[in-house]
């Protein structure tokens, strides 16, 4: 009962096949494996070496930033509604 037999799996072909049509199923077939190869040449190009790489630009150092000078700051003032 919990097993596929093969008649199991040559009805589920045959629907495929029914679907798609044997030129789309091939097709799809012939993509995949134009997929692979290109991923399989990808692979192998990224093992040659590659161009040194400049090391990165240092970042100017800014001065710390001074305090306000305003020596008359006060805290803001609670302007919400007494209940």
């Amino acid at each position: 009962m919990g097993g596929f037999s093969i008649w199991h799996w040559l009805v589920v072909g045959v629907i495929v096949l029914l679907l798609f049509g044997k030129g789309r199923f091939s097709d799809m077939m012939g993509d995949v494996a134009k997929g692979i190869k290109s991923f399989k040449k990808g692979m192998s190009e990224e093992d040659e070496p590659a161009a040194p790489t400049p090391p990165p630009t240092r970042l100017q150092q800014q001065p710390p930033m001074d305090p306000n000078p305003d020596s008359n700051l006060q805290p803001m003032q609670d302007d919400r509604p007494r209940s």
